[in-house]
């Protein structure tokens, strides 16, 4: 696993690195996405499904209430947002496991317990001045390079 830190400016900067992740990812790829509300979690995981679509204006919904999007791309992208989750057997209900065929997008991962997978990209996001934001990446290296 590599560590790697960015400092983003503005969200220009979070959609580039979005974009450059997209091009990464691959299936059974799970991306993991921590820090407070309003961070950028969502932000960055749009980027990446319409990266992904090749659709700069695909709709790409929060599902902090739906709980998990799925987009029938090549591979298959899911995006969870547990949020209002307890905890791995609510996870488990909304077929976490089949999804990581594809690749996994996960706002708030701390829910999953022991369903998180050991070698998952972990991307945490945290304030700076404005609009900037400083950003640690902890993964596999192919994904960082």
């Amino acid at each position: 696993m590599t560590i790697r830190t960015l400092a983003l400016a503005d969200e220009a900067a979070t959609l580039a690195l979005a974009h450059d992740l997209a091009a990464r990812a691959a299936a059974g790829d799970v991306i993991l996405l921590t820090g407070p509300l309003g961070a950028g979690k969502s932000t960055l995981a749009r980027a990446f499904i319409r990266a992904r679509a090749g659709n700069p204006a695909l709709e790409v919904p929060s599902p902090s209430y739906t709980l998990v999007q799925s987009y029938e791309l090549d591979p298959p992208v899911a995006h969870f947002d547990l949020w209002r989750l307890t905890g791995e057997a609510d996870v488990v209900e909304l077929g976490f496991e089949a999804a990581l065929t594809g690749i996994v997008l996960v706002e708030w991962p701390d829910r999953l317990g022991g369903l998180t997978p050991l070698d998952a990209l972990r991307i945490d996001i945290a304030w700076g001045a404005g609009e900037a934001r400083t950003v640690t990446l902890d993964g596999p290296a192919r994904l960082l390079a």
